[in-house]
């Protein structure tokens, strides 16, 4: 089984989605809460270390094999929250982001949340190292497209988004930040590379509860 800890609800059926097209007969068991993001952006991921542990600790008791983390903001203390428990806990984002590093030097990141960029560079700086690569990151926000999805207007949300993106001109890749900017990456019309992470992702994490290996 592949527990998968999101902070918002409306993954749920995205990630269900996911694996009837892609992983048929994965189990997956979704934990759910979207008070994590709100402290986290409120007084910085770190601030809800213990209780992402705590979290974890509660999947792997349920029999979980692996968890994933699809919060863009949470994944790197996830990852960390999860060292000891005794199955690979990996964040949602990290294959998106050796895909960016992969495709060029020049990545554009688009978010829709400030607290989203800290993680995010970091994450494909790191993955950039790990390849012996150098490479360039500017962060842009999507100004107002977050109160759209708060309001749940997705469709607009997703248009915002996907208008963006096809502004982007100068960049080798485009990375998705979150999750929930997905559905944008079928409605863009610019030739640069469009990444989000949810189906590498959980491919990650279908592997990763199948052989109890990371990577």
């Amino acid at each position: 089984m592949l527990a998968l800890l999101h902070t918002s609800p409306v993954h749920v059926p995205v990630f269900d989605a996911l694996r009837d097209e892609d992983h048929q007969g994965l189990e997956l068991r979704h934990f759910v809460d979207e008070e994590l993001l709100d402290r986290a952006r409120d007084k910085g991921p770190e601030a809800v270390a213990d209780d992402l542990r705590a979290v974890l600790e509660r999947a792997v008791a349920d029999g979980a094999r692996a968890v994933l983390c699809t919060c863009s903001t949470l994944g790197g203390v996830a990852e960390t929250a999860g060292v000891g428990v005794g199955v690979p806990v990996l964040r949602g984002d990290r294959p998106m982001a050796a895909a960016a590093v992969a495709a060029g030097s020049r990545v554009v990141v688009l978010g829709t949340l400030e607290s989203t960029f800290g993680p995010t560079v970091s994450l494909i700086e790191e993955e950039a190292r790990r390849a012996g690569r150098s490479v360039e990151v500017r962060p842009r926000l999507v100004e107002g497209a977050w109160q759209r999805f708060e309001a749940g207007d997705t469709e607009s949300y997703a248009r915002l988004v996907a208008t963006a993106a096809d502004e982007v001109t100068d960049a080798d890749a485009i990375v998705l930040a979150q999750p929930s900017m997905a559905p944008a990456q079928h409605l863009t019309t610019t030739s640069v590379p469009v990444l989000s992470s949810p189906r590498p992702g959980l491919a990650a994490g279908a592997r990763a509860a199948r052989t109890g290996l990371s990577r």
